[in-house]
């Protein structure tokens, strides 16, 4: 059906946003960023809404892509991650993000059990995960190669990039080790994808080389020009 096409790619994008908005708010309220119009608590609200409104879409994403026939989409693949037959790298890389994301909420909702210093170092795994999700939608998505998606994209990665360059500032050179560090990460990652993307999702072929089994090339050819 096309509605649940359409469906599954505008909540993968839509959970992508949101998810960078609740990433780049969380590095910057570790930087105790507040101001007179918005106080911290405001900022904690809007990390925490974000959040949840990322996870609400990323389950909107994982239902309409099991729901829709056209690819063989089973609910294991979007919790086990490259165990399906479809794009099995960047369909897994989803199951990572989204599993990551899950023992993100879980932890959340029995914080006052786990304790602060358990609860903050498994709320790190938010920052790893959407990295993760963000190759999972450049590797399968089928709208990788179009204008909009690849501006929402490089808009997505600029507001991160630009979230870490700033918190790295703030302070420095206190911590500078692990201040380095992060530059590196983030460094490493653009130069990464600058290599990568040409060569990969941009390029002829990408839904062949992805995955895509032989049988579904055609009819999705058939889908999008209709």
């Amino acid at each position: 059906m096309k509605t649940l096409w359409y469906l599954t790619r505008s909540s993968g994008a839509v959970a992508l946003v949101l998810l960078t908005v609740s990433v780049v708010i969380g590095i910057a309220a570790v930087g105790r960023l507040r101001t007179g119009r918005w106080p911290r608590f405001a900022i904690d609200g809007m990390h925490r809404s974000s959040s949840l409104l990322a996870v609400v879409f990323l389950l909107i994403h994982i239902a309409t892509s099991v729901l829709d026939s056209f690819a063989p989409i089973s609910l294991a693949d979007a919790v086990i991650p490259f165990a399906g037959a479809y794009r099995p790298l960047w369909l897994g890389l989803g199951a990572v993000s989204f599993d990551l994301l899950m023992a993100v909420l879980i932890t959340s909702l029995v914080r006052h059990r786990l304790g602060h210093k358990s609860w903050r170092a498994v709320h790190w795994l938010a920052y790893a995960a959407w990295p993760v999700a963000f190759l999972h939608g450049l590797g399968s998505g089928s709208d990788a190669r179009q204008a909009w998606m690849l501006a929402l994209d490089v808009a997505c990665l600029v507001a991160v990039l630009a979230s870490i360059v700033a918190r790295v500032s703030i302070g420095w050179p206190a911590r500078r080790r692990l201040r380095l560090g992060a530059l590196g990460c983030a460094a490493v990652f653009l130069l990464g994808l600058l290599v990568w993307v040409p060569i990969g999702p941009l390029a002829p072929r990408w839904a062949s080389r992805a995955g895509t089994p032989a049988s579904l090339l055609a009819p999705a050819m058939h889908r999008r020009s209709s």
